[in-house]
């Protein structure tokens, strides 16, 4: 077998950097301290043929191979010198030696003091307490959801009298002194958050990084025993490890080759997912906390054609609640209407809002729905409800007269208002009059003194009704917006930390496969691992070394005589 390589002159053999040869998918021209050679490489009276495990010798070729190398050059500041056994004691100066017996013994107190961190890190980013936490964090959550929330203490006086407590021991008392009532600003809970957030940063600290910091290295093996001991392994027989390189670098590895060894990965990505998993979740956490303790919430029923104050209605929730100056903002409703299926049902109402600064001027004008809030400053306006507050009517051509309405019935969308208008002398103990109800804004329902049945108008129909010798006419139906104020400052914490979780959970899933080769003679043993995808990774490498060209002698041609 014969093999010549073309080498340009200032490759050698013998090079300043202990990489002498690193493959690389690109040179950086930008580098100043990085020099790109080119190897030109002629296999002349051989023939290429794929790995000898699938095919044999069909005849004579000659092919030129082609890759860049990559040479760096360090400037080593210091000297280091190593010993095959430590100096005899007598080439210790005797002053030195002197110095040395003169130095105080190290303090125990703050070598001890020293360990404590290395101890509270080992012990936080265990992993049976850290599931044991989040199991804990769902357990506080699920009650959160079956205790009452933000209700008044007399409330819980009811739901967990101390005469029959709870499960046999849970009295008001608990809920109260745990904060169970406000679960998710509850010290307890809080406290857990806490504790999970430090246990990711202990494991982050010292299981994550150090892993990413010792798959970056460039881990050369020397020996073959040690190459077959991989998770899988393989022999080249006539090839090199800078042909199998070339064929790395073309599936997207990098590859670095050092001397007679090789080593090679991709999937790198795949190692930094964990810490970014990490990071999302306490973005999560550190979000959700924010958007409990640190918001602002509040409810409020209008009138069609009134306004409110966004800070009188807003209160905070927790320790870390802080008004902004969007706090000043008046909300003035200029209309509330109602849409209507054909069955006669509320489908959906809208309130035509207006917010208007310190000074009266106009800021915003939107109308909202369900489902379509306004947001301006930090806050939040929802349409959650809705009600009627008066009747603008006639009486006897007197008027207009506002009769304010009173819910009389409340459950879920069926709704009931009534009002009353007195008829007769009002100054009588036994005042009689004409009631009107009301169940939406199309429809008035009319009973006169009696308590009888009279009839029906459309408010705004201008139609008169007789009830008793009173002409009554129903001008309008003043209906009232119900809106739902806040503002959660950890909104886009916890969207920014489910984004990154999802995006590094996707990450995670990349295989970060590392390739180890090295020439043993006219043969390469080469092994590998990855830490995923562990029964495509046997395949994918039978493929790659298939693609490996093998040196095979051939004889010359023979000239006739």
């Amino acid at each position: 077998m014969s093999q010549t390589y073309k080498d340009e002159k200032h490759l050698r053999t013998q090079t300043k950097h202990p990489f002498a040869a690193m493959y690389s998918a690109t040179a950086n021209p930008a580098t100043a301290t990085t020099q790109s050679f080119l190897l030109s490489s002629s296999f002349r009276h051989t023939t290429l043929l794929r790995n000898p495990r699938l095919h044999t010798n069909k005849g004579f070729s000659s092919s030129t191979c082609r890759c860049k190398l990559k040479e760096q050059e360090q400037k080593v500041s210091k000297k280091i010198v190593l010993f095959d056994k430590a100096p005899p004691l007598s080439e210790i100066p005797a002053e030195e030696d002197e110095q040395e017996r003169k130095k105080p013994p190290p303090d125990s107190g703050l070598l001890t003091l020293k360990r404590i961190p290395r101890k509270v890190l080992s012990v936080l980013s265990n992993l049976p307490l850290a599931i044991g936490e989040m199991f804990a964090i769902a357990a506080l959550m699920a009650l959160g959801t079956i205790i009452d929330q933000g209700e008044p203490p007399e409330h819980y006086f009811d739901q967990f009298p101390e005469d029959h407590p709870v499960l046999g021991f849970i009295t008001w008392r608990w809920v109260l002194a745990l904060g169970f009532d406000h679960m998710f600003t509850s010290p307890v809970f809080l406290g857990m958050l806490a504790l999970l957030g430090a246990s990711l940063m202990a494991c982050t600290y010292t299981t994550q990084i150090p892993m990413v910091k010792v798959a970056q290295r460039w881990n050369f093996m020397q020996s073959a025993e040690a190459i077959r001991k991989q998770e899988y392994s393989d022999s080249l027989p006539n090839a090199t490890v800078k042909d199998l390189g070339v064929v790395l670098m073309g599936s997207g590895y990098e590859v670095y080759v050092k001397g007679p060894c090789l080593y090679a990965f991709k999937g790198l990505a795949g190692r930094f997912a964990p810490i970014g998993v990490h990071l999302a979740m306490i973005l999560i956490m550190g979000g959700a906390t924010l958007s409990a303790a640190g918001s602002f919430k509040g409810s409020v029923t209008v009138p069609q054609g009134l306004n409110f104050m966004v800070g009188d209605v807003l209160g905070p929730t927790g320790f870390l609640s802080t008004p902004t100056d969007a706090f000043i903002t008046e909300v003035h409703v200029n209309r509330f209407s109602m849409d209507f299926y054909d069955n006669g049902e509320v489908s959906q109402f809208h309130s035509d809002l207006s917010l208007n600064d310190i000074n009266g001027k106009e800021v915003m004008r939107k109308t909202i729905s369900v489902n379509d809030p306004l947001r301006y400053g930090g806050i939040t306006i929802y349409q959650t409800d809705w009600s009627l507050s008066a009747l603008q009517v006639l009486k006897d051509g007197e008027g207009p007269f506002n009769l304010a309405m009173a819910p009389l019935q409340i459950n879920g969308d069926k709704k009931l208002y009534g009002t009353f208008l007195p008829a007769g002398d009002t100054d009588s103990p036994n005042v009689k009059g004409i009631s009107m109800l009301a169940r939406d804004l199309q429809s008035i329902i009319i009973y006169d003194q009696e308590g009888k049945f009279v009839g029906v108008r459309r408010p705004g129909s201008k139609l008169p009704i007789d009830v008793g010798g009173i002409e009554i006419v129903i001008l309008d139906a003043i209906g009232s917006t119900g809106l739902d104020l806040k503002t959660d400052p950890g909104v886009p914490v916890v969207y920014a930390g489910f984004g990154a979780l999802m995006l590094t959970t996707c990450i995670s899933y990349l295989s970060h496969a590392q390739i180890w080769a090295v020439q043993d003679g006219t043969t390469v043993v080469v092994g590998g691992k990855t830490n995923r995808a562990k029964y495509e990774f046997p395949q994918e490498m039978d493929d790659l070394l298939d693609r490996v060209p093998e040196l095979i002698e051939s004889s010359s041609p023979q000239t006739s005589s």
